[in-house]
């Protein structure tokens, strides 16, 4: 009898029948409590299809995101430069109450970020008060010497920003790193539920989801209230550094979907310290500039004299007020893997307020106590270089052959100013199509917020995922995928 009734219950499981949920904080299927209402419909609804019609849709996805061109770059494989971003059908679902608390974390991270930025570039109050080294932001290589007392539009210096978060053993939500540069990987997040939406009508029908849609109006609406004072009809233009740009596709995409001109360094130029876009019906002034392209190259009268990515005399126009650059220059301070440490600490200093989201436990190797718990602790710990992002570079303790852990400990001691270390966090997971079937993949979220005249974040995100068995890592260079994240409305 126990048996049949077992039977019966796997065969109801549908593509989770054979679903082995590990120890983890599994989003979908094992929270350690009661399911939410909204998270069990969707489940349910799950349960129903067949795996094999799940593999084909899948394959559909992938041919579509060939033929639409939603590819990105690895510059590092010779092999396979143009490559898509690995699409999972099963979706990562969010209830309306966690995501009020990302919603609200995020935009109190955001304020903070861009007030420490106003502040270092400015009376640099928080290290006279010594509670953030002086060495960490005016010896950072991402401190831009060309904004001292320049005063961004609005004090926004990050109007587009990624906060990467991962959840816990718990189910907890710990902000992982601060994306304040140029964040990629929103257009993922809109072409995912155009995907979703296309293959999965059926699963997505009458599920009450928060749309992602508005992203490209109210980066529009973003750029335009952050324009020089006084211009009435600001022209935005989004700037990329070429064809041959990883996120170019993301370029094309966004410019799009605000309806604004996409222009190349060549595209511009600077006149009476003002910039205007060269047309076919003549110049044409600019007055906003979404900038693809990183510092270094933004302007060879600044920065590199060799670049051929940007416009001569783009940071005077800037500096004298008459155009907007997002995000501002020199924001990479604020991302910085070691100034991360100290953000709890600075949104305390200047909004007299408890984190929303909390930290990483994080350890300066640049600090002698920070150094010397990484040397004694490395085969427990994941290290990171400072100023590397998409999951270059990186240790993984626990995963570390004697060789490359032997390895790391003399980068350790050349360069412990390179370096930080956190403790290996049990990242939640969430069921995903594998080749031997539906298994538990590691995850993590990417929120975008956008800061004019407010902060508005987008309903969900790009949610990342682990596709190799095991693996912590889940950056698309590094062989990890994407899910559509549906955020369940209130």
């Amino acid at each position: 009898m126990g048996a049949r009734i077992l039977q019966s219950q796997l065969q109801d499981a549908g593509i989770f029948a054979a679903y082995h949920v590990p120890d983890f904080f599994c989003e979908l299927m094992n929270r350690g409590g009661p399911l939410p209402d909204e998270l069990r419909s969707v489940r349910d609804r799950l349960a129903q299809f067949d795996l094999a019609e799940l593999r084909h849709r899948t394959e559909n996805a992938e041919k579509q995101l060939y033929r639409l061109g939603i590819t990105f770059t690895v510059y590092s494989d010779r092999e396979a430069i143009d490559r898509i971003l690995p699409f999972d059908v099963i979706p990562r679902v969010l209830t309306a109450r966690e995501w009020t608390h990302i919603e609200k974390g995020v935009q109190q991270r955001v304020q903070a970020i861009n007030l420490f930025l106003h502040d270092i570039y400015h009376d640099r109050n928080i290290l006279r008060d010594g509670v953030v080294p002086e060495h960490l932001v005016l010896q950072n290589a991402n401190y831009c010497e060309a904004m001292v007392g320049v005063d961004a539009p609005g004090g926004v210096y990050v109007h587009i920003n990624g906060t990467d978060l991962i959840r816990d053993r718990s189910g907890r939500f710990l902000v992982l790193e601060d994306n304040a540069r140029t964040p990629s990987g929103v257009s993922y997040v809109i072409e995912n539920r155009h995907m979703m939406l296309r293959l999965m009508p059926d699963l997505a029908s009458g599920v009450p989801l928060r749309s992602v849609e508005d992203y490209g109006s109210q980066l529009y609406r973003t750029l335009c209230e952050v324009a020089p004072a006084g211009v009435t009809d600001p022209q935005v233009v989004l700037l990329s550094p070429g064809i041959y740009n990883s996120a170019y596709f993301e370029h094309v995409f966004l410019a799009r979907e605000m309806g604004v001109p996409l222009v190349e360094g060549h595209d511009l130029l600077v006149e009476n310290h003002r910039v205007y876009m060269r047309t076919v019906a003549g110049l044409r002034p600019v007055h906003s500039i979404y900038r693809r392209i990183d510092d270094t190259f933004l302007d060879p009268l600044a920065f590199n004299p060799d670049s051929l990515l940007g416009v001569p005399g783009l940071v005077e126009a800037y500096r004298r007020g008459n155009v907007t650059i997002a995000n501002a220059l020199g924001t990479g301070v604020a991302d910085d893997k070691a100034v991360y440490a100290y953000m709890p600490r600075i949104i305390r200093y200047y909004l007299d307020e408890d984190p929303i989201l909390d930290s990483v436990e994080t350890h300066i190797c640049a600090e002698t106590e920070g150094l010397a718990f990484t040397l004694a602790n490395l085969e427990k710990l994941v290290v990171k270089p400072v100023g590397e992002s998409g999951g270059y570079g990186l240790l993984i303790g626990p995963h570390a052959t004697a060789t490359k852990l032997d390895d790391f400990r003399a980068r350790l001691k050349a360069r412990p100013d390179n370096y930080i270390s956190q403790p290996v966090i049990d990242l939640s997971v969430t069921p995903t199509i594998c080749p031997d079937g539906v298994e538990a993949r590691h995850v993590d979220l990417r929120p975008f917020a956008l800061t004019g005249k407010s902060t508005w974040v987008l309903p969900g995100g790009l949610s990342r995922v682990a596709l190799r068995k095991g693996s912590l890592v889940v950056n698309s260079s590094q062989g990890g995928g994407s899910k559509d994240t549906w955020v369940m409305s209130a």
